[in-house]
């Protein structure tokens, strides 16, 4: 591999996970779509790669989010216990089901552009009572969670980084809930890594993941996460909020079938 292609990688692992990581997201659901375009990683390999991004980055965040007890609340058990199995359900589906190229473009449309659109209008237009009302029941968060992390298996995203932006629209707090994200993000992502890594054994075609570009966009990310982490409580919510919906309603018209 090309040192220029290893350089991009980390740049764009920085970069993203700066913005993204002070909100609870890891930055792979916005990454996977530049691995497809710019570096052009095969399919299906592309998602186990976006996995090995959040399994190397997702320290760098967390580490910032350690103290005070931030890693060790209710919301986070849920989602890590929901998201979990459902990712390994996903790269399943991934490997076996959904292996062209173009399903996957309709996915990525799919799945990026009205989670874009729906957290821009949450933002402008919040939802009134927003706190301990606005979270969803146990039950239905465990559920949540487990659909979430089969989208995030197929996806390659780990799971977190869409319960994130969908509980932070719903009105949660944000310091509440990208601890709780990122740390479902990091342990399904790991889950998903290995499962992809035991179906390559037995699969045909492109399944193990681009390590070298991997490792390369998970430094970048590990070290934007932190410093995304860092700068959390410097940065208007609102802002953030709506320049990740734009970003991801953009990339979902770009990736619409033509």
């Amino acid at each position: 591999m090309e040192w220029w292609t290893l350089l991009g990688g980390l740049a764009a692992g920085l970069l993203i996970a700066v913005v993204t990581a002070p909100v609870g997201v890891s930055g792979a659901v916005f990454l996977l779509p530049v691995q497809l375009s710019v570096f052009a990683v095969p399919n299906p390999a592309v998602t186990p790669t976006n996995l090995l991004y959040n399994v190397v980055a997702g320290p760098g965040a967390l580490w910032r989010h350690r103290s005070g007890g931030a890693l060790r609340t209710p919301l986070t058990r849920r989602l890590v216990a929901g998201t979990l199995p459902g990712v390994v359900i996903g790269a399943v589906v991934r490997v076996f089901a959904l292996p062209g190229p173009e399903v996957f473009r309709v996915l990525i449309a799919a799945l990026l552009l009205p989670l874009g659109t729906w957290l821009c209008f949450r933002t402008l237009r919040p939802a009134r009572g927003a706190g301990p009302a606005a979270e969803p029941s146990p039950r239905a968060l465990s559920a949540l969670a487990l659909a979430v992390g089969v989208i995030g298996g197929i996806y390659g995203i780990g799971g977190g980084s869409l319960l994130g932006p969908v509980l932070v629209g719903r009105g949660l707090p944000v310091a509440r809930v990208a601890p709780a994200a990122l740390a479902a993000t990091f342990v399904t992502s790991v889950a998903g890594a290995v499962t992809y890594a035991l179906l390559s054994l037995g699969s045909g075609g492109e399944v193990a993941p681009d390590w070298p570009l991997g490792l390369a966009c998970g430094i970048g990310g590990l070290i934007g996460g932190y410093l995304g982490a860092r700068l959390q409580p410097r940065l208007p919510e609102t802002a953030l909020r709506l320049l990740l919906g734009t970003i991801a309603a953009g990339l979902g018209v770009l990736y619409l079938p033509r």
